[in-house]
């Protein structure tokens, strides 16, 4: 009797679970404490990770997972320009880390994702220069405080998405739209601190073993639908250029690359244009069109399995760095289409892996279903289902913690 073919995955990998403080933690003071989304909804409750973290950790070490990539909120701790770290909120994060430690989960932990403390942003955010000491004193002080507990670090996750969003589309606050200068001053500063800050934790972060640092980088391909449109093919170049090409170099092109010892990854697909449109449902193309055009979407872009091991074997070539998959999910109530995109998107990585790329780790987005952003609730990309409406909150395993629990616990996909 024959049995089914398992994909292996190396020794040590982390398989782990990421979140976001704005998404989950509730109780925040920021840029999104008054947006209100496109749902109605806002993000001063979310899942209220805030308070439950200890049982949100307790629920990691259910799934198997020995890894998690989470997010500490700038405006918690620091109340000004240069002030000292709010030692109440530091200890809430001291206590996180020491619960994940206790659990047997590593942690990575995330220095800027998508917001600000008011005081930066009432200043211009980071379309101000004055923002990179800012926070490279805000990380001086975060490294001092968690070096002995934190040896992989995550800079900026998405500057690409942020300042586009932000500057660019007007999803995220303060809402500008096609400010291209201002999206173009915010990557600059962004990696401007990225190379200060990664100096820093390098030379100050050792506490026994050697630290990690780096950026996640989203990569979406774009696409024209038709290959011999030239106005398509046109638009999709010209978004690849400014969101893919430009970001990357100026984080890691030249002497910058030696600033990262790792780059992270999000990935969640492709975009295909069609006549100057975006055929993905985030932009509002309808779901029955999508599907005539024979388009294969979770409830935000197009899947695309096999462009994962492409991009991971293109970034090898180009970087020679090591590389963490730092999200990758799917948004959908199907759970027989999540499990299917996990499976193909893992089977596309370990042929990635085997023909020599070092890829280190890989954290599903998300631990809980979350405040995404703009879209509010609407978007469920959680392996643990969170009743909203329910004041209490709880949280429920979703058919795929399950599926993803097994994968983590063998650290192997059986197909």
């Amino acid at each position: 009797m024959s049995r089914e073919p398992v994909l292996q995955f190396p020794d040590r990998f982390l398989w782990g679970t990421a979140t976001a403080p704005t998404q989950v933690e509730g109780h925040i003071d920021n840029e999104w404490t008054n947006f209100t989304a496109q749902d109605g909804s806002n993000c001063r409750v979310a899942c209220d990770n805030y308070h439950r973290y200890p049982e949100d950790i307790d629920w990691m070490a259910k799934l198997g997972t020995n890894a998690h990539r989470f997010g500490i909120e700038w405006s918690r701790l620091q109340s000004a320009p240069f002030a000292p770290l709010n030692q109440p909120e530091l200890a809430r994060y001291l206590d996180m880390l020491d619960r994940m430690q206790a659990a047997g989960i590593t942690p990575m932990v995330v220095l800027h994702h998508f917001s600000n403390p008011p005081w930066i942003n009432s200043a211009g955010g980071w379309t101000n220069p004055a923002t990179v000491p800012a926070f490279v004193d805000y990380v001086r002080q975060l490294v001092a405080a968690l070096k002995d507990r934190v040896y992989l670090w995550n800079t900026f996750n998405e500057p690409d998405t942020y300042a586009c969003v932000a500057y660019l589309l007007g999803g995220f606050p303060p809402q500008r739209k096609w400010q291209l200068g201002q999206f173009r001053r915010v990557i600059g500063h962004m990696a401007r601190a990225h190379a200060q800050v990664s100096r820093i934790i390098r030379r100050d972060g050792y506490a026994g073993r050697k630290p990690e640092v780096g950026i996640a980088k989203n990569w979406t391909f774009f696409h024209a639908y038709q290959r011999f449109s030239p106005w398509d093919r046109l638009t999709a170049f010209g978004c690849h250029y400014t969101f893919n090409k430009f970001v990357l170099d100026a984080f890691l092109g030249g002497w910058r690359r030696r600033a990262s010892t790792f780059i992270g990854l999000n990935y969640y697909g492709r975009v295909r244009f069609h006549h100057f449109n975006a055929m993905i449902p985030a932009s509002g193309a309808p779901v029955k069109r999508l599907r005539d055009f024979g388009f294969v979407c979770d409830d935000m872009v197009e899947r695309y399995p096999e462009g994962l091991e492409k991009i991971l074997t293109y970034l090898q070539r180009k970087l020679r760095l090591p590389i963490y998959i730092t999200e990758h999910g799917a948004a959908s109530s199907d759970e027989a289409f999540r499990e299917r995109d996990l499976r193909e998107n893992l089977a596309s990585l370990h042929r990635a892996i085997a023909a020599g790329v070092d890829v280190r780790g890989f954290y599903y987005w998300s631990l809980l279903d979350n405040f995404e952003w703009q879209f509010g609730y609407t978007k469920k990309f959680g392996l643990l289902a969170v009743d909203f409406a329910d004041a209490k909150l709880p949280r429920r395993p979703k058919p795929l913690a399950g599926v993803y629990e097994k994968i983590c616990r063998a650290n192997a996909l059986q197909l």
